[in-house]
């Protein structure tokens, strides 16, 4: 199921974590900062307003929330919080890839970065496409010919767009950044410091493995990292294959300065499930 549909389903799971046996939102004692500015995906939370999502994760003392669309990006500020990772004003499949694609896209981006700036918004999640019989070579090129047209614009208000590796095994069939291979190639040749990649946890184990050594390899292009529990995309514990511990110290170990958000599906209470989350990965 697409993350933006399932926005819905999640919140009645979201809201019975928030109140469930450990109280209220604001029951939950902050943590330590720790290493890493930690955040959380909204779309994991469903429905639940965005006010009572901000004040939970106020509580566990992280950074902000990700993935907001433009009618939510005032919103954490409001407490002290940062949009830490603004929604595109694409969908995932119709991405840079295309030729065909870059005149409506540029259009769209020159007037919606502008407006994301003016929200406190320092990064929005952009998307290669699906490759549709494209050859990877071909959409490399193309990636980089129509972001190369947006650079002017998000330089000027200081906005870094950040393309997200999603894998095309499970969830994002045919999409084309679909290995961090490719996605460096773009950031290479785009050559731009408002340009990064967002390099997901999950998505990255499912296609290619070897997280910790392909981070360090490529961590000058990566500004953003998103988690979840592989396999199925739950929370980051021990029925689940990667030592989020032992990455989470990783990352922190580098001096990495970004974000690093969970975007796990809860199976538990949400609330819960994302304390836990903090807890493991402050370090």
């Amino acid at each position: 199921m697409h993350r933006r549909d399932m926005l819905s389903t999640l919140g009645t799971v979201a809201m019975a974590g928030a109140v469930g046996a450990g109280g209220s939102p604001d029951s939950l004692a902050a943590l330590a900062p720790g290493r890493l500015r930690q955040s959380v995906a909204r779309w994991c939370f469903g429905s639940t307003p965005i006010a009572e999502l901000c004040s939970l994760v106020k509580s566990l003392g992280m950074t902000g929330v990700d993935l907001l669309g433009p009618d939510e990006w005032a919103v954490p500020g409001q407490v002290g919080l940062e949009c830490t990772m603004g929604n595109s004003w694409g969908p995932i499949p119709v991405g840079f890839n295309r030729v065909s694609h870059h005149d409506k896209l540029v259009a769209d981006g020159e007037a919606y970065i502008p407006r994301a700036a003016a929200a406190g918004v320092k990064k929005i999640v952009v998307f290669s496409g699906n490759k549709d019989g494209m050859s990877d070579g071909e959409g490399i090129a193309n990636c980089i010919t129509g972001l190369k047209r947006l650079m002017p614009t998000a330089e000027r208000h200081g906005v870094v767009l950040c393309m997200e590796m999603l894998n095309s095994k499970v969830d994002h069939k045919d999409y084309h950044a679909d290995h961090t291979a490719w996605a460096v190639e773009v950031a290479k040749g785009v050559d731009s410091p408002s340009f990064r990649l967002l390099y997901d946890i999950y998505h990255m184990q499912v296609m290619e493995g070897d997280v910790m050594a392909t981070i360090k390899a490529n961590l000058p292009y990566i500004a953003h990292f998103h988690t979840a529990g592989v396999p199925g995309r739950n929370e980051l514990d021990g029925a689940q294959e990667l030592n989020y511990r032992g990455i989470a110290q990783f990352i922190a170990g580098t001096g990495f300065g970004g974000v690093f958000a969970h975007e796990f599906i809860p199976k538990r209470g949400a609330a819960a499930s994302l304390k836990e989350a903090v807890e493991l990965c402050t370090v």
